[in-house]
């Protein structure tokens, strides 16, 4: 097995019908941009009546007909949000959380021990989540999974990956490791992937590859490690 292997994300989402929600962190691979990606996915009428909105640097999941809405406490949040030099991202209103702790000195880390995966048994859908630091024309990156210890949900397994940012190279986490009734658990490390300079190509690549039938939205931004200046793409299923 090859440990340093960097894969084609597109092959990776291909083959999976249902990963759920997914974080995508990394560098491009002409090393001039960070790069931080979000997807929903959805198999009930209540998850897939949604889409991403996006002001003042925010992206919210919000409903695409309010009238449909069965439980929205967890499916409306906001997924990506800014703090100093900091760039959140999570699959839930843990973003809140994170952000919260920065404002008053905390740690990521530290944030995220107060929180679990989520109470909708049986699948205990973890939570998922991602920090971005921008300093002296670069960035670091950290990643974490919060799930279910076992399959009672008596129990979470809190864990954390810090990275440097290398050209080329990012990391790809996800809640679920394919569709199922329950739906297991993502499993091991974040996978390595290959960031492309193109952010066009790359969000189409991206969207085109997540299950037609399952995928309801999809933001990429690009953050330019010179100039901070941000370029995003924002698709919803719903319009």
């Amino acid at each position: 097995m090859d440990v340093y292997k960097t894969n084609d994300i597109t092959q990776l989402l291909s083959g999976n019908t249902y990963p759920g929600r997914g974080i995508i962190i990394g560098k491009t691979a002409d090393g001039k941009c960070a790069c931080a990606a979000y997807f929903i996915m959805g198999r009930s009428a209540n998850s897939r009546n949604r889409i991403f909105t996006e002001s003042g640097g925010e992206v919210r999941t919000e409903p695409f007909d309010s009238s449909k809405v069965q439980d929205p406490s967890l499916i409306i949040y906001t997924a990506l949000k800014s703090y100093q030099n900091n760039l959140i991202v999570t699959n839930g209103d843990h973003t809140d959380t994170i952000y919260n702790a920065l404002e008053k000195g905390g740690a990521f880390e530290t944030a995220l021990n107060t929180r679990e995966f989520e109470p909708d048994a049986p699948n205990y859908t973890p939570r998922i989540s991602g920090l971005l630091t921008f300093e002296k024309g670069d960035f670091t990156y950290k990643m974490s999974i919060l799930k279910s210890a076992d399959d009672k949900g008596s129990a979470c397994a809190r864990y954390f990956y810090d990275y440097p940012s290398t050209a080329g190279l990012g990391h790809f986490i996800h809640t679920y490791l394919r569709d199922g009734d329950p739906i297991p658990s993502f499993i091991g490390e974040p996978e390595r992937i290959q960031i492309d300079s193109d952010i066009e190509y790359f969000t189409n690549s991206l969207w085109s590859a997540l299950n037609d039938d399952n995928k309801i939205s999809l933001y990429v931004r690009y953050v330019d490690l010179k100039t901070l200046k941000c370029e995003n793409r924002l698709i919803n299923k719903n319009k």
